[in-house]
Formats: structure tokens, sequence, C-alpha cells
């Protein structure tokens, strides 16, 4: 997914800034917190009926990018 910014909203009233998944209060980081602890992306759906698997995948897309940047700048 080369365009997450659908997906991924920053709303410095939300969540105190932190990016989140389409203006909800789940934040990109829950969702690498729980990728991270072994949980499958259908777990995760499971649990977040209100999310997509395109939801997850822009969580992915959004951390693989902002490594990318954090890289470039050292």
């Amino acid at each position: 997914m080369e365009d997450y910014s659908r997906y991924i909203t920053i709303d410095p009233d939300q969540r105190s800034g932190r990016p989140c998944i389409r203006g909800m209060r789940i934040t990109v980081y829950d969702v690498l917190g729980y990728l991270a602890a072994g949980d499958s992306v259908e777990e995760i759906l499971k649990h977040f009926p209100m999310l997509t698997k395109e939801d997850i995948q822009a969580c992915l897309a959004y951390a693989a990018d902002a490594e990318r940047k954090v890289s470039l700048t050292n």
C-alpha cells in the first residue's frame, strides 16, 4: 500500500496527536503492538470489527514510511 493517507489521520486534539485509523481512537501504535505481540490480522479484526484489512495494511505502510524517513535523516 503506497498511499496510507486515506486511512491514517493525525489530529492534535485526539490521542495527543498520535496517528489514528480513520479518525477513530485506535492508533497505529495500538495495531502495531497487537501484531508485535503475535496477534494475526484476523484476530485483530475479530476484536475490532470496525477495522478493515486495509486499515491494518495502512498501519504497516505508515510504520515503514516513518522508519524510512528516520533512516534518511541519520
